[in-house]
């Protein structure tokens, strides 16, 4: 596996010479993030941010994400530019030896949590989702931790409102769509495509959601056999589905060859129905088996990207939720760990 870490680029408040000095950390996952949604990024932009990485000496072999426009996802007859302005997008990022881009398609929000500062047993702080407090929204009046800055009231109703009529079915062939008209694009130059899970994976305030479990998965190979349409297993997304065997699906797309990212962290069930919150990575912390779902990436064959994903605000920091600095190096580190005994178990069952 490569060890990889989040990066948001040259404002990220967390510089790369830290992130290098994380045991076995191979590269970092990052994008650019000055230009519009649907919009082609520059030759420019995507090779000062490999200069930047080179000279740190990390690699930056994935991209997360090249944000999917809404207006693919409605299916609205402009989505053929913002494919094609998607497709020059791949082949611009493959030019500067990217392998693998991470992205959703999840309508309007692609995460939604109901406390970005959920106070934890420890005195961390983490974020949430109450199923309690999300029954407390007002739809017609939404304020959101988090998206609050991200959309005007009037931007948000009126995405909410064209949303209104679409089905998990349009959505779904809106997506097979999309992936027809991309993936041709990622087999000639190499690059694999990598879904992520919904967040969380169940439909919110209306808004259908495709990518919440095995079957909606297996649906979705079927549909673009390649494999270079491949999943990022992201524990904490699947995990957060409680009918959802995260050990079971690590197992079986890494068999085949799907899983081209994995996102690892941990969630602790707080209720009977669907609250959470995030935990440190270790599996006694949370609900999810951290170490068997590892094995069972590396018993089946994952050779793949692995970042730790939300970490916990711990020690006085006040990083930006989900990823400040110390959890996810401390995650990391975890992982690390899982990885290499996995590998060392797996290489003796061979002989």
């Amino acid at each position: 596996m490569k060890m990889t870490f989040r990066w948001y680029g040259e404002t990220d408040t967390i510089p790369l010479k830290y992130i290098r000095q994380i045991p076995n950390m191979s590269g970092v996952v990052t994008a650019v993030y000055d230009v519009p949604v649907g919009e082609v990024w520059s030759d420019a932009s995507v090779s000062r941010l490999k200069r930047l990485c080179d000279e740190a000496g990390l690699g930056m072999e994935v991209i997360e994400s090249i944000p999917v426009h809404e207006d693919i996802k409605l299916g609205r007859g402009s989505r053929d530019v913002y494919i094609e302005n998607y497709c020059k997008n791949i082949r611009t990022v493959a030019k500067y030896g990217v392998k693998c881009v991470c992205y959703n398609f999840m309508p309007v929000f692609d995460w939604l949590r109901t406390d970005m500062h959920h106070v934890n047993f420890d005195g961390s702080d983490s974020l949430s989702y109450s199923r309690e407090d999300f029954d407390k929204i007002d739809p017609q009046n939404l304020h959101l931790p988090g998206w609050d800055e991200s959309y005007a009231p009037d931007e948000l109703r009126s995405l909410l409102s064209a949303y209104s009529d679409v089905s998990h079915d349009m959505l779904f062939d809106n997506l097979v769509y999309f992936l027809k008209a991309v993936t041709p694009v990622c087999d000639e130059v190499g690059v694999k495509m990598a879904i992520h899970a919904d967040d969380p994976p169940w439909d919110v305030f209306g808004l259908p959601r495709i990518v919440s479990s095995e079957a909606d998965l297996d649906r979705m190979f079927a549909a673009v056999p390649s494999t270079n349409n491949g999943v990022t297993l992201c524990t904490g997304s699947f995990g957060a589905g409680r009918t959802n065997d995260v050990v079971r699906m690590a197992a079986k797309y890494a068999a085949q060859g799907r899983v081209h990212f994995a996102h690892l962290r941990n969630i602790k069930y707080t209720d009977d129905k669907d609250s959470f919150c995030e935990v440190g990575h270790c599996s006694a912390y949370g609900s999810l088996d951290m170490a068997a779902i590892v094995r069972a990436l590396v018993e089946n064959g994952f050779d793949g990207y692995v970042r730790p994903d939300h970490g916990r605000n711990i020690w006085d920091e006040n990083g930006k939720p989900g990823y400040g600095l110390y959890d996810r190096a401390l995650g990391a580190a975890y992982i690390n760990g899982l990885f290499e005994y996995a590998e060392k178990c797996a290489k003796a069952d061979k002989h």
